[in-house]
């Protein structure tokens, strides 16, 4: 990379959000293979069950309020 790259804000703020982007992937890619070990219990039809969809719901949601509470507390020691 160039060196004066690395001192431009338009770059810096692009990496930035790259970065986050991929964070955000990889959690969303880790809850959906915790979520679907825990709650899809059979091979997939066409549809999910409706405890299978009620469990899939409860799951991403408990997985993302521990996710911004896990956040937020870094955040509070920084």
């Amino acid at each position: 990379m160039d060196p004066s790259a690395a001192n431009n804000p338009a770059l810096l703020h692009f990496l930035k959000e790259e970065e986050q982007r991929v964070m955000m992937n990889e959690a969303v890619a880790k809850m959906t293979s915790v979520c679907w070990d825990k709650c899809v219990t059979s091979a997939p039809g066409s549809k999910f069950s409706s405890s299978e969809h009620s469990c899939l719901t409860h799951c991403a949601k408990r997985y993302a309020d521990m996710s911004m509470v896990i956040i937020r507390s870094f955040q509070s020691k920084n």
